[in-house]
């Protein structure tokens, strides 16, 4: 029996990953450690979406290359998204990199670990399509919250984006089966079920039963029991009317909606391969506010892409002082190798694309000032996720707030939490 060590970098999708990876690792009678102190092995789970990931992910490699050379640890373990998408240059360049393993290859783990730790080196790889993307998971969140991946992969080939090519085309999970795993989470004491994908909205299009996220939805509010449900990367293009009656009826949902927007200027959009305007966009926001009454409604935005004019970036302020959205965050460009995005011009200067960014934050935190101003003196049901000890107080999210992401309302230490 080893002792591993084993860093999860990036999104929640790959955080299931490194869940399903640590249940195979201890199934194979290893045991997980939380620091690297003592331990045998570090794995770490990689993130190469965009150049910051890569970085955090590049410098996580490397402490865990120097703790080997330091001889606190025997073996390294790489794999996840940057494995996948460098695989010869990280073979070639971190040679003390005892494994290197492409996403498909994660069914693997226990192997490599254990030749890792013989001194055999191996390096294995496959489509993305092949990669495990289902079975049973060492869940890593707080007991009382879980995500859970409906899809994998994406197929909707947005300009600026690796994802298809790194994890392969959008593949639905039977619905039987997220249920499944639904029930068994619940049953362990899970709250909260997280409901994600690259594109939740594209539930069941690749399903020959009439499958969707609205029926999906549906049928985890049938599971008895007392929990929510939270649903994150839903597309604006596929939110259909069934899929708001369904968020602003069920109980069990709760009203907060994740739509990563990306711009509101036509031409960015449509040069960013994707659809609307500001117009439809505010007409979106507009009807979900009236079906789903209190939702709330979370973006993501890109300053900077290349061609974005003056006037493209003002009319983006112009549609965040108008859409008041609750809750809105942003990137700077980042062009990505292999993408189509990394072709287009003309590019936007760094020093521009921070000045945006830097307007764009400013626009937003005045919005959520105000909205949380408006918040003052109501009453709301709300999770304890622990104690944070900087603050010396209670840490806790209502329905307006996922855990990692959002805000959280603090608590004092004498608070009654029941």
């Amino acid at each position: 029996m080893a002792k591993i060590f084993f860093i999860s970098l990036g999104c929640d999708k790959n955080r299931i990953d490194s869940e399903i990876m640590l249940k195979r690792l201890s199934d194979g009678g290893h045991e997980i450690v939380a620091e690297l102190d003592g331990a045998d092995c570090a794995v770490v789970n990689t993130c190469g979406f965009i150049e910051s990931a890569k970085r955090e992910a590049i410098d996580a490699i490397f402490d865990m290359v120097r703790a080997k050379q330091a001889g606190d640890i025997k073996a390294v373990v790489v794999t996840g998204c940057l494995a996948q998408r460098y695989k010869s240059e990280i073979c070639e360049l971190i040679p003390e990199a005892d494994a290197v393993l492409g996403l498909s290859a994660n069914k693997d783990i226990v192997f490599a670990v254990e030749s890792a730790l013989k001194g055999e080196r191996t390096a294995e790889f496959g489509k993305p399509e092949e990669l495990v993307i289902e079975g049973a998971r060492l869940i890593s969140t707080p007991p009382h919250y879980s995500y859970i991946k409906i899809a994998e992969g994406c197929s909707n080939h947005c300009t600026y984006c690796a994802i298809p090519s790194i994890r392969g085309a959008y593949r639905s999970r039977p619905m039987a089966n997220i249920l499944a795993e639904a029930r068994s989470l619940i049953r362990d004491g899970v709250r909260e079920l997280i409901v994600i994908a690259q594109d939740t909205t594209s539930y069941g299009k690749d399903l020959s039963g009439g499958e969707s996220l609205a029926s999906l939805l549906r049928e985890l509010c049938k599971i008895e029991g007392d929990f929510r449900i939270r649903v994150l990367y839903a597309y604006p293009e596929r939110i259909t009317d069934e899929l708001i009656e369904v968020l602003g009826t069920e109980e069990k949902i709760a009203k907060y909606l994740d739509i990563p927007l990306q711009h509101a200027s036509a031409p960015v959009l449509k040069r960013m391969g994707r659809y609307g305007s500001a117009e439809t966009l505010i007409a979106l926001i507009e009807k979900l506010r009236g079906g789903v009454k209190g939702i709330t409604l979370r973006s993501t935005f890109i300053v900077g892409f290349p061609g974005e004019t003056a006037e493209q970036f003002l009319e983006l302020i112009g549609f965040i002082k108008k859409a008041r959205l609750d809750r809105a965050g942003c990137f700077e460009f980042s062009a990505e190798e292999g993408t189509p995005a990394e072709k287009l011009g003309p590019m936007i200067d760094e020093e521009t694309k921070a000045k945006r960014a830097e307007i764009f934050r400013f626009t937003q935190t005045k919005i959520m000032a105000a909205k949380n101003a408006e918040r003052i003196g109501t009453t709301i049901q709300a999770v304890c996720d622990g104690f944070d000890e900087e603050k010396g107080m209670f840490a806790c999210r209502g329905d307006a707030d996922a855990p990692e992401i959002d805000t959280a309302v603090y608590l004092p230490l004498e608070s009654d939490l029941m």
